[in-house]
């Protein structure tokens, strides 16, 4: 399947439904706890639609490293139905999550931990058949984060616009590290300077990565300077 069977369009009412309701709580707790820098439901309309640009490559079971509001990861339960596990640091947006989860009866769960330590927690290590990491960090930094959650043969699925030079040597060396290579770049997925990086596992992640809680943002991997 394409982006475009995944389109707001051309989704079944039911799944319409599940998507306006988890806007408007959206909408309705972001004063309070906030959510997501979207402030009205055209804004966070268009983090939907960006959301499901990436359903045809989710893959069950798939995790969703710093969830945050809920994007990509209840977007793509809905559209897709794999199973999803979020991953969410902050309490309160934890929280809120498992909240969405019950009232649109998701399959879903909700882990509240940083993501390293996640990575480490022999019971997500190496589980998922596909990850997602939105405006996570670098692309370093968010292989860091998510190639040690996926079994070999597992994509990390990232959403980027730039990708420069600099970054692409720093992404293929952090590949040669941690175990993957990058399987395809489509580029202008929903227009504009827009990118899916497909980046398959194909070995098992070394264990000490990915490093402590901190580190993989403030020292990513094979970075320049």
């Amino acid at each position: 399947m394409t982006a475009a069977d995944f389109s707001l369009e051309r989704l079944p009412p039911f799944a319409r439904d599940k998507l306006d309701t988890f806007a408007r709580r959206l909408l309705e707790r972001n004063a309070s706890l906030n959510l997501t820098g979207a402030r009205d439901a055209a804004a966070v309309a268009e983090h939907v639609r960006d959301s499901l640009a990436v359903a045809p490559f989710a893959r069950d079971p798939h995790v969703d490293v710093g969830s945050g509001g809920g994007f990509p990861a209840i977007p793509l339960a809905v559209a897709t139905g794999v199973r999803i596990t979020m991953i969410e640091s902050l309490a309160k947006k934890a929280a809120f999550l498992r909240e969405i989860v019950r009232e649109l009866a998701l399959d879903a769960e909700v882990v509240a931990a940083r993501a390293e330590d996640a990575g480490r927690d022999e019971t997500l290590r190496g589980h998922f058949a596909s990850a997602t990491a939105r405006a996570v960090g670098s692309v370093p930094v968010v292989l860091e984060l998510t190639l040690p959650l996926l079994a070999i043969g597992g994509t990390a699925v990232l959403q980027r616009g730039s990708f420069d030079a600099a970054e692409r040597r720093a992404a293929a060396d952090a590949l040669l590290v941690l175990g993957g290579e990058i399987a395809a770049e489509i580029v202008d997925v929903t227009g504009g300077d827009r990118r899916v990086l497909l980046v398959r596992k194909t070995v098992q992640t070394n264990q000490r990565f990915p490093r402590r809680a901190g580190i993989p943002a403030k020292r990513p991997l094979c970075a320049d300077g």
